[in-house]
C-alpha cells in the first residue's frame, strides 16, 4: 500500500464519520426535542431543541479534535475519553429516555442504534486513525530508509567518481609537468640563442645611433645658425615695420589734428554770422545747428541762428545726440 492509497482510505474514514454524526445529530434532535418539550414549561418550549444541540456539538468536538490528534500522532488524555463517553451517554439516555418511560421496550431498543452507532463509531474512528498514522509514519519511514541507502549510493558513487577524477588529474598533471620541463629547456636555450642576438643587434644598434647622433648634432648646428639667420632678419624687419607704423600714426594725427582744426574754423564760420533776420534755406539750417550742437550751445541759441523753430531745432538736436533706429543720421544733409 502506498501513500495515496492511505490517504484515499484516510478520506473514506472522515466522510464515512461525519455522515454518521450527521445523521445521529439529526435523529437525536428530532428524537429528544419532543421530551424536552415536555418536560419544559410552556413558556419556554422554544428552548427544547437547544439541549440536543448543545449535546451533538460536544459530540462533533470530540470526533474533530481527535481525529486532529490520531493524524499529529498525539494523546489528549484522559479528560477526551471522559468527554467522549460522556456525550456518548448522555445522546444514549436522552434518545432512549421517552420510551424508556413509556415501557417501550421496541422504541428503546430502536431509539439506541443511533447513540450506539455514534459512540462505537467514534471510538472506531479513533483507532482506525491512529492505526493509519502509524502506517504512514512507517511507510514514510520506510521512504526515507530508502531515500537515504539511494543517496548513500550517490555518494558513494560520486566518491568513487571523485577519486578517479583525482587519479587522472594527478596523471595528468605528472604528464603536464613533464611537458613543461621540456617546453622549459627548450624555451632557455632559445633564450640563449635569442640573447645574444640581441647582444649583438644592440652593439650594431649603438653604432648607427652613434652616427646618427654625430648627423643630428652637425645638422642642428646648422638650424641654429640658420635660425639665428633668420631671427636677425625678422629683427629687422620688425623694427622696420614698427619705424613705419609710426610714421603712419603720426601722419594720420597730423591729419586728424587738421581736419578737427577745419571743422572748427568752419563751425566757427557758420555761427560768427549773427542771429538770422530771416528763416535760412534748411541745408544751411541743418548746418548751423550742427555746429551749434557741437559748440555745445543751447536749443535757443540755434534757433536764433538759424531762424528756424525751437522745437524743429530740438529734432535735430535729438537726431544728433543719437542714431534713429540704429542708423547715423547726417543731419547737416551736407555731409559735414
Amino acid at each position: 500500500m502506498n501513500t495515496v492509497q492511505i490517504r484515499s482510505a484516510e478520506r473514506a474514514l472522515s466522510a464515512g464519520t461525519w455522515l454518521i454524526v450527521a445523521g445521529a445529530m439529526l435523529y437525536s434532535i428530532l428524537t429528544v426535542t419532543p421530551l424536552a418539550s415536555a418536560h419544559t414549561p410552556d413558556k419556554w418550549v422554544w428552548t427544547a431543541p437547544i439541549l440536543p444541540l448543545v449535546v451533538d456539538a460536544a459530540v462533533v468536538i470530540v470526533v474533530r479534535l481527535d481525529a486532529v490528534l490520531a493524524r499529529l500522532g498525539g494523546n489528549g488524555g484522559r479528560w477526551p475519553i471522559a468527554l467522549r463517553w460522556m456525550t456518548g451517554c448522555m445522546t444514549l439516555a436522552l434518545n432512549v429516555a421517552d420510551s424508556a418511560l413509556k415501557n417501550d421496550l421496541v422504541g428503546v431498543a430502536v431509539h439506541a442504534v443511533a447513540p450506539l452507532l455514534l459512540i462505537v463509531t467514534a471510538e472506531t474512528g479513533l483507532a482506525y486513525r491512529r492505526a493509519i498514522t502509524a502506517a504512514v509514519v512507517a511507510l514514510e519511514a520506510k521512504q526515507q530508509a530508502e531515500r537515504d541507502a539511494r543517496e548513500r549510493a550517490a555518494i558513494e558513487r560520486r566518491e568513487e567518481a571523485a577519486r578517479r577524477a583525482r587519479e587522472e588529474r594527478e596523471h595528468a598533471a605528472t604528464l603536464a609537468r613533464e611537458q613543461r620541463e621540456h617546453e622549459a629547456q627548450l624555451a632557455r636555450e632559445a633564450a640563449e640563442r635569442e640573447e645574444r642576438w640581441w647582444r649583438e643587434e644592440r652593439e650594431r644598434q649603438a653604432a648607427r645611433e652613434a652616427a646618427e647622433q654625430a648627423e643630428r648634432e652637425r645638422q642642428e648646428r646648422e638650424r641654429e645658425q640658420l635660425r639665428a639667420e633668420r631671427e636677425r632678419r625678422e629683427r629687422e624687419a620688425a623694427e622696420r615695420a614698427e619705424h613705419e607704423q609710426r610714421a603712419r600714426a603720426e601722419r594720420a594725427r597730423r591729419e586728424q589734428a587738421e581736419r578737427e582744426e577745419r571743422a572748427a574754423r568752419e563751425r566757427a564760420a557758420l555761427l560768427s554770422a549773427g542771429p538770422a533776420t530771416d528763416k535760412l534755406a534748411e541745408d544751411d539750417a541743418r548746418a548751423i545747428v550742427a555746429a551749434a550742437h557741437a559748440e555745445g550751445l543751447s536749443v535757443r541759441t540755434a534757433a536764433e541762428l538759424c531762424g528756424w523753430s525751437v522745437g524743429w531745432v530740438s529734432t535735430r538736436y535729438a537726431e544728433l545726440r543719437g542714431p534713429v533706429n540704429g542708423v547715423p543720421v547726417d543731419l547737416a544733409g551736407t555731409g559735414h
